[in-house]
This record gives C-alpha cells, structure tokens and sequence, in this order.
C-alpha cells in the first residue's frame, strides 16, 4: 500500500493508514498469539500424559492460566470498540463537598489513575494543577498516553465517595469526602474540530509547581475561555508558556469534541447531568475505610476489601466490571420491577 504511486503525496492521510495498518496488524497478532500458544499447549500436554510427565503437565497447566488471561484480555477489547477507545485520554479530577478532606481525597485519586497508568506501562503527564490551601488538590488535569487509555479509564468518570476517619480532625471524628472525575478522548489532529478564534479568550499567568512548592518568575501558565460553551482549560506544567498553550488548546478541542458527542448520545447527556453535584447521591463508587474497609461499585456491585491495593491503583477489576456490562444486582432489579 504505501508502495502505490502517490500514496506519500498527503502526509496526513498516509500517517493515518499505516497507523491503522499497524492497529490491524495488532489485533490480528493479539489473537493469532494466543491460538498458537493453546495449540502447543495441548500437543505438550498429550505427551505429557504419554509419559506420565507430571512436571511438564504442571507447566502446561501454568500456561493455561497465561493463555486465559490473554483471552479475557482480548475480551475486553472487543468491549473497547468505540471511535475513540483507542485514544489517550484526558482525565481530571475536583475536589467537591468536604473542603480540605475532599481536597486530600483529590489528591489520592491522582495518585491512584498515576500508579494504575504506570503499572500499564502508560506515560503521565501533569497539564494543570492547583494545589489546596492546607492540603491535597482543587483540581488536577492528567494527559494519560497508551493503547485503549481512554476506552479503560472512561469507565472512571463520575462522583467518587470517601469514608474514613479524618486526618485532619484532632476528634479523629468519620468524615465523607467527594471528588469528581471527568474523562475525555485526546482526539488526533486530523479529526476536525472548528474553533473560532475570536471565541476564546486567552490569559496567561505564573505557574506554581505542585503543592507551591515553585512559582515561576515569568507568566509561563495560560488559561483559555471558550465562551460559547463556558469551558475553561487551563495549563502550568512549568514548561514554557509556547507548550503549555499548545497543551491547553490540544485539551480544548478534546472537550468539544467531546462534548459535541454528548449532544448526540442521550446516556452521555445524563451522565454529564450527574456530575453537576459533586456530593451526596451521585457517587459511582464508595471508598470506605472506616468503620470497615470496602471499596464498592454501585453501578456494577463489584466489591473488594483491599482498599489499601486500589488505591495504589489496582482498580481493573472495576473497570473490567463496568466494560462487560456487569450490572449491580439491585440496581438490576429496579430496572425490571
């Protein structure tokens, strides 16, 4: 294909084919590698049985495990199907009602999509942040780059609820906190998104480093208005104010874009609706560490007790939950009474 007489003429469209080519390419790989290796399986294990191999035939039950988890991998891919699945995504996360404990809380949800990203082996990127007055964060903007990022992490959009006993009250007294997290697809560049520019108005300031801990001596940071729409992107990642507009326009055009999509889908309407209230009603998962520990989906009833592990970022259970369609038994049967 990209041998073709003028294939190479648009740069664009050609970048784009063999990036779906090489997309392709993968989900073939990803499928024919799994097949090979339980066709091995069963040969190794028939001559196991012949010989009465009890070693190998444990090796083969071992691989058995690896080839599962490969197919329940490609399972969820074929969950991940949308236009944008593929996509990096853009995620941020507000503090809500709480004050400094839901800023603390914001905080700890960073850190938990941070490790969750890493041990994928996705990159991270810090756009914007603006640290609490005592502690935590008001708000965080993450750009998150790897296969599928955002088809896994939309799955984390909405209101999430703590329960624990405050470390910032001297009564050690239980305090809920909430936070929100919106994510977005970061769209390529060839997907066209008209933005006037005399509809944006631009502001530059000086960025601080996380927690203030370095404010920049020039005004590096920059904040862009959509008016039409009221969107506000903002951006100090302590790079040059070049980049950092760049960045800010590159996740304005994603928010357009996606929010041009919710005008389309009635579900994403009313999703968007219930993050309006970052507060008691409309959480989508419980976080709950005293007086026991539980970490509960109430959209899909997934539940664990290693509140510790999820959030150092082991929440694929939840997001599997969510992307197969599993439904919280009670909220299933609401829906059919």
């Amino acid at each position: 294909m990209s041998l073709e007489p003028g294939f190479w003429d648009d740069q664009l469209r050609a970048q784009a084919l063999n990036k779906e080519k090489a997309q392709a390419d993968g989900v073939v790989s990803s499928w024919e590698k799994p097949r090979r290796e339980l066709d091995d399986a069963r040969a190794l294990l028939e001559l196991a049985e012949e010989e009465g191999d009890e070693e190998t035939a444990r090796e083969v039950e071992q691989n058995l495990d690896a080839i599962e988890a490969a197919v329940r991998d490609l399972e969820l891919r074929a969950m991940l199907s949308g236009p944008q699945d593929r996509c990096d995504a853009i995620l941020e996360i507000n503090s809500g009602a709480g004050g400094t404990e839901s800023m603390d809380w914001a905080a700890m949800l960073m850190r938990m999509y941070t490790r969750y990203a890493q041990e994928r082996g996705w990159e991270v990127e810090i756009a914007d942040y603006n640290p609490g007055e005592e502690a935590g964060i008001k708000s965080a903007s993450l750009i998150i780059r790897g296969e599928y990022a955002y088809g896994f992490l939309k799955a984390e959009a909405g209101v999430h609820r703590l329960v624990r006993i405050s470390p910032f009250d001297a009564q050690a007294r239980r305090q809920t906190s909430f936070a929100s997290v919106f994510v977005y697809p970061d769209v390529e560049d060839d997907i066209e998104v008209k933005i006037d520019e005399k509809d944006v108005r631009v502001d530059v300031f000086r960025a601080s480093g996380a927690g203030g801990q370095k404010v920049n001596k020039t005004s590096s940071a920059v904040r862009l208005t959509h008016i039409p729409t009221g969107i506000v992107v903002s951006v100090q990642n302590e790079r040059s104010q070049h980049r950092n507009r760049d960045l800010a326009w590159k996740i304005l055009r994603a928010r357009l874009y996606e929010l041009e999509l919710q005008k389309r889908n009635a579900e994403k309407q009313a999703l968007e609706a219930s993050k309006a209230d970052i507060s008691w009603g409309n959480q989508i998962r419980s976080y709950v560490m005293a007086p026991y520990r539980l970490v509960k989906d109430l959209r899909t009833g997934e539940e664990t007790s290693q509140v510790d592990k999820v959030l150092d970022g082991e929440i694929q259970p939840f997001l599997e939950a969510y992307l197969l369609g599993k439904k919280n038994p009670k909220l299933a049967a609401a829906e059919t009474a």
